[in-house]
């Protein structure tokens, strides 16, 4: 086991350096020039390249990418090119809002979606199992922002009962008030995330009721809901920790949509604004967090299936 640690450990750091390569290269394709956004139209020649130059965007490319990789390696991001704010700061501040945001979502998501979709398998023939199907497949069917829009619309401007967005200004040290701006949005993701795991636990549970090994425990004198629980469950939950894996990315992504239909001033909306005003310098910070995230989180479920699965442990 620990000669899988160190190989996926160091497969994930070569990810990590390909992916600031692509991260640093696909940015200098975007159209624009940062140096003409600060200048502004007006600007002469002289005026541009005289802030190029101290933004460091007239050097070589590859120059470029080592100062900005040995500035990631050492905690500093930059600064921003529009602001000259610190990116590491601002993004610290503003991961204090997606942080909890995604972390609440997809803890919430999973246990909706893994305990509803076992319950659908074990239910498939009666009308619970039915009706929990049919909610997940809507649930698939519409997109995140349709969501936020009518949790808004129903909690927020009828009933009342929420804010309809924003974040109070004193941040965390209002916990009453942030956990409550945060809950529509929260609901939002887990629902979408939820009914995605829903779909897929059921899909894995099914097959494992029909398994061998399943009807012998069933043939020794356990229940059915016993034998599931003691001897299914944990082989049923293989895949769907690859779900989960690959939904906590969808998260990410789909709080940039989330954060802006709420106005929460969090990391996608930062990532938002910052792509409108070419600040380079921030939006590579942010989505090489985005990006390093995703690939811990693939390598933690890559970790799992091994803690889970003997038979990975025991392959050479």
């Amino acid at each position: 086991m620990a000669l899988i640690l160190i190989r996926r450990l160091g497969l994930l750091l070569v990810s990590l350096l390909v992916a600031s390569v692509l991260v640093f290269a696909a940015l200098r394709l975007l159209p624009g020039d940062v140096a003409q956004v600060i200048a502004g139209t007006r600007a002469s020649p002289e005026q541009v390249d005289r802030i190029a130059h101290q933004l460091g965007t007239d050097r070589p490319l590859v120059i470029q990418y080592l100062h900005w990789l040995g500035g990631v390696l050492s905690g500093d991001v930059g600064h921003s090119a529009v602001n000259g704010v610190s990116v590491s700061g601002e993004l610290g501040q503003k991961l204090t809002v997606t942080g909890p945001l995604v972390a609440a979502a997809t803890l919430l998501g999973a246990l909706v979606g893994v305990s509803l979709g076992i319950v659908a398998a074990a239910r498939h023939r009666r009308r619970s199992g039915i009706v929990l199907s049919v909610l997940s497949q809507l649930g698939l069917a519409v997109p995140s922002f349709w969501v936020g829009l009518m949790a808004t619309t129903v909690f927020a401007v009828h009933w009342r009962w929420l804010p309809a967005g924003g974040f109070p200004a004193g941040g965390w040290n209002e916990p009453a008030a942030a956990v409550r701006s945060l809950v529509l949005p929260v609901l939002t993701l887990a629902l979408l995330e939820g009914a995605v795991l829903l779909r897929f636990t059921r899909s894995a549970t099914l097959e494992v009721l029909h398994a061998d090994y399943l009807r012998t425990a069933r043939a020794k004198g356990l229940t059915r809901g016993r034998a599931l629980l003691r001897h299914g469950v944990r082989n049923a939950l293989l895949p769907v920790l690859s779900v989960l894996g690959l939904e906590f990315a969808s998260l990410l992504l789909g709080a940039v949509v989330i954060e802006n239909v709420f106005s929460l001033p969090g990391a996608g909306q930062m990532l938002v604004t910052d792509v409108g005003n070419r600040d380079l310098v921030k939006v590579q910070g942010t989505v090489l967090l985005v990006t390093a995230v995703i690939l811990v989180v693939g390598f933690l479920v890559d970790v799992g299936h091994h803690l889970l699965d003997p038979r990975l442990r025991d392959a050479r």
